[in-house]
């Protein structure tokens, strides 16, 4: 065998091997991805995030989910509209805010949509209301945490499936409803008879 050929076969093989390095790496990413891509079950330890009020002040999940029981509901946002649907199911819950600070349970509602005006519009969301201590509004630009809970409704006109968990006060989820439609809600009575049901 000439030296003209080994040296092509030596690199040949080389670039073959090379090449299968990159497409295992690219279905171990793709694979991760896709782990990444499912919202938590019953049993799953809740992944944590931060996000911030309409006013800047960081929640961080995962330390108030250490602390007590929490309620964590995640809206449409701003789908390039005011869901009314969303704003019903907020309206039920701010009415019986009283009776999830009389259980010390905390609820986060998280507001997805384009980064471009979302404060703005969810400032227009919420109008006047005032939440209680244990409420907390949050805001999910560009859908990072969308994303990261594997909610994301990719579709036109979409932003996230409405969905409701229940963390219990360690960071594990014992109730999960993800909606794939959008009247498909959990309202407050639910979840607070769900959360009776649980002591």
């Amino acid at each position: 065998m000439s030296h003209t050929l080994s040296c092509k076969l030596l690199h040949s093989s080389r670039f073959a091997a090379a090449v299968r390095v990159l497409f295992l790496a690219a279905a171990l990413a793709g694979a991760t991805a896709a782990q990444a891509a499912t919202p938590p079950q019953v049993g799953d330890a809740a992944p944590a995030f931060t996000l911030s009020t309409l006013d800047g002040r960081p929640v961080d999940f995962a330390q108030l989910a250490r602390e007590r029981t929490t309620v964590l509901v995640v809206l449409r946002g701003w789908p390039g509209y005011q869901c009314p649907l969303c704003t019903r199911q907020v309206n039920e819950y701010a009415a019986r805010a009283a009776e999830f600070a009389a259980r010390d349970i905390a609820v986060v509602m998280v507001y997805p949509g384009p980064a471009a005006e979302l404060r703005a519009h969810a400032q227009e969301f919420l109008g006047d209301k005032r939440w209680p201590a244990n409420f907390h509004f949050v805001l999910d630009p560009d859908y990072a945490f969308t994303h990261r809970y594997g909610l994301r409704w990719d579709e036109k006109g979409e932003t996230a499936y409405p969905s409701t968990f229940i963390v219990e006060a360690g960071g594990r989820v014992r109730f999960a409803h993800v909606s794939h439609e959008h009247g498909d809600r959990v309202d407050a009575g639910t979840v607070l008879r769900a959360l009776g049901a649980a002591k």
